[in-house]
């Protein structure tokens, strides 16, 4: 077993590797949100950059595999972190109240991530492969391109998946608002003096990415974007 190799299977080359893909997750993220809200703009604006989108099909493919590439090492590396700090800690805190230093945003980690992941396959199936409300795929403005402005609000306008939507991204800024943190610290750029920083910066974010992806949902159901 080479060096390279041990380090990346300790818990250190993991938690390595749990900031890195969080890195490129979260900027995803915030790329994903911006081409979205030019849902505000109007459905030429956001028509365009669907069509400029599917333009590069090589790009977008490459994209879409290498982000289904990085989600899945980031869950499983997550799951093989969780399964080691159990197995060193086997029993639990006798006064079975939960550790002072852990947040109610980690201490739920694992659940929030659950419903992330369940909320992404669902969005996919929705908007992008279209095993959910096929015929969205099939909507068409006056050029004949895919109508992405009327998909979104057909879409947002059923209150459920509004709903869900809304659930998904307050968890996924949870989410967010402690990984971003967390991810400066496992890679040791996080020292006493900018830790506060850090963690306003983080939240600070979060909270944008929250604002801008629901402003979307709320718009559509108020009937503001129609």
């Amino acid at each position: 077993m080479t060096i390279i190799t041990r380090f990346f299977n300790s818990t250190l080359g993991k938690k390595y590797i749990m900031a890195i893909t969080g890195f490129l997750l979260f900027g995803f993220v915030i790329i994903h949100m911006l081409g979205n809200l030019q849902i505000f703009i109007g459905p030429a604006a956001i028509n365009d950059y669907a069509e400029m989108l599917k333009s590069k099909a090589a790009l977008l493919w490459g994209a879409r595999l290498g982000l289904l590439v990085i989600t899945i090492l980031h869950i499983v590396t997550a799951i093989q972190l969780v399964l080691r700090n159990r197995a060193a800690r086997p029993v639990k805190y006798g006064t079975g109240k939960a550790p002072v230093a852990a947040s109610l945003t980690s201490r739920t980690a694992a659940i929030s991530g659950t419903i992330i992941l369940a909320f992404i396959i669902f969005h996919l199936l929705h908007y992008t492969i279209g095993g959910i409300n096929p015929e969205l795929l099939q909507l068409r403005d006056a050029t004949g391109r895919h109508d992405v402005f009327q998909m979104m609000v057909q879409g947002f306008s059923n209150p459920l998946i509004a709903g869900f939507y809304l659930l998904a991204m307050a968890l996924l800024c949870m989410h967010l608002s402690h990984g971003v943190s967390s991810m400066f610290q496992s890679l040791g750029l996080k020292s006493g003096a900018y830790d506060m920083v850090i963690d306003r910066v983080a939240k600070v974010a979060a909270g944008a990415i929250f604002l801008g992806n629901c402003a979307i949902v709320i718009a559509v159901l108020a009937g503001l974007v129609k």
